[in-house]
């Protein structure tokens, strides 16, 4: 079972002063332009994301870009339904851990779902993580059940041993079962549970600002927020019509694709085209192939659409959409893709996996924008959210174009971190306010701009240096591909 331990002391001190307290400036909050809205939060996140599947119950959901196979959105809540009663009779109860060990595929969406339908958790990770890493992720979540690959067994147990249920969606190896039993399943053995929004739904794994990856709590309120903030609502911060194809070749196992791709497209009634693994030439087929409308991309894809050759010789004027985001992504670049893309709409989003993710998005990207994309902005704060910038020293507030920490307030933003409430004191103040990690500031239109990390800004003879900044020029020389640089 999931659990937390309490972030503070509920008990008060006896001998409380009665002097008033000491005068503090005031709080400088940004909030969206776009109106609040409601959020169904007392929905479980798999039945908000098919509530409208009686509108959409024979569109594609799933297109499978390395086999063609599709999947209706009637076909994708079935399936999900049968790994629900499948994984129900293998003993996974309220609570329990399951760990989803996949690249994208339907499978794993049929898991993730299936194990919300169970008031279940999903925790999920890369399958190229060595048996250490995986090994970590296992006892820190408590997870006894797997699904994976079959090439991804011996890994888990020499980890693990063999106290773990194996699932592989391939022939499974000797002591390990097949997925394909899930295609036999009756949907109607799906036990009747009592799902609390309150409850973990999806355990990700994430440094935070500092250290090595903790287990973030998100619930189905947090993760139904996060969607709804960026979909729903008369004037949705990114629209996305039914008729959308939207590329998912971002890791489904990274909170940034599975909240902002995945869910964001069911909930919308787009079809999802599932690409496992990322190839430019492959990539570039298959968006062609099937006339991809929206491109969710990060920097290193960019770069790839920008410098290599390949591109010219596709047609990808089916795209109208482009949102970067997991990190900056400097003027020079951005430039150079809307050459390529001259049709389309870019513009980043920013998040973190503790905030379920997303912080801020385009205000191009909506359904009536307010304005036109602004170059190496993040765009402003989601809706039903709170957003200040605060001095890393002094913790004081500040305005527009005064660089700080970005903290962030809303009901996207995580439970805590999993039996650490030491470093979810430490990320989530008493006041509710996430504090990012990131340095940024909100310009006069009160559109948000990332310059670095914290904990990363490099000393130079008493100047701050950016490592960002630095990977930004290194990149706009044609011999090289991508850079990183590290104080």
């Amino acid at each position: 079972m999931i659990s937390l331990a309490p972030l503070c002391d509920p008990q008060q001190p006896n001998n409380v002063s009665s002097s008033p307290p000491p005068s503090t400036p005031p709080t400088h909050v940004f909030r969206s332009k776009l109106p609040d809205i409601p959020i169904p939060d007392h929905l479980p996140l798999h039945t908000y994301s098919f509530q409208k599947l009686s509108q959409v119950s024979d569109r594609p959901c799933l297109i499978v870009g390395s086999t063609g196979k599709s999947y209706s959105y009637s076909e994708t809540h079935l399936l999900s339904r049968k790994a629900a009663a499948t994984f129900s009779k293998l003993g996974v109860k309220r609570g329990d851990v399951i760990m989803i060990l996949l690249h994208n595929s339907p499978e794993f969406i049929f898991s993730f779902m299936g194990s919300s339908m169970l008031g279940a958790v999903a925790t999920t990770a890369n399958p190229y993580y060595t048996g250490a890493e995986i090994s970590r992720q296992l006892k820190a979540s408590g997870a006894k059940f797997v699904v994976t690959y079959s090439r991804c067994v011996d890994k888990l147990r020499e980890s693990c041993g063999d106290v773990l249920t194996i699932v592989t969606i391939d022939a499974p190896p000797e002591n390990c079962l097949s997925f394909s039993m899930v295609y036999d399943a009756d949907e109607n053995d799906v036990p009747s549970v009592e799902i609390d929004t309150n409850d973990a739904v999806a355990l990700p794994f994430s440094s935070g600002t500092t250290g090595l990856p903790k287990g973030v709590i998100l619930t189905h309120k947090n993760m139904v927020s996060s969607v709804a903030q960026q979909v729903d609502g008369e004037n949705p911060n990114l629209y996305l019509k039914r008729n959308d194809v939207v590329l998912c070749v971002l890791p489904m196992f990274h909170i940034f694709s599975l909240s902002s791709i995945v869910l964001i497209s069911m909930r919308s009634g787009a079809a999802l085209l599932l690409i496992e693994k990322f190839e430019i030439e492959s990539l570039l087929r298959l968006v062609e192939r099937h006339k991809v409308t929206v491109a969710t991309v990060v920097p290193p894809l960019v770069v790839s659409l920008v410098k290599n050759p390949k591109v010219a010789d596709f047609d990808l004027s089916s795209i109208r959409l482009v949102l970067s985001g997991a990190a900056p992504l400097r003027k020079e670049l951005e430039e150079a893709l809307m050459e390529r893309l001259p049709q389309a709409i870019f513009g980043q989003g920013y998040g973190m996996t503790e905030a379920g993710p997303v912080l801020s998005m385009c205000s191009a990207f909506a359904k009536e924008p307010p304005m036109p994309t602004k170059s190496g902005s993040c765009g402003r704060v989601v809706r039903n959210s709170e957003l200040k910038v605060v001095d890393p020293i002094t913790g004081a507030s500040l305005t527009y174009n005064q660089p700080g920490e970005i903290c962030v307030r809303g009901p996207q933003v995580m439970k805590g971190y999993l039996n650490d409430p030491v470093s979810t004191s430490l990320t989530v103040d008493v006041e509710g306010w996430l504090h990012t990690g990131d340095i940024g500031f909100v310009d006069d239109e009160e559109e948000i701009f990332i310059v670095d990390r914290v904990k990363e800004i490099i000393k130079f003879k008493g100047f701050q240096v950016a490592p960002a900044e630095l990977e930004a020029l290194l990149v706009t020389h044609t011999s090289i591909v991508d850079a990183a640089v590290v104080p």
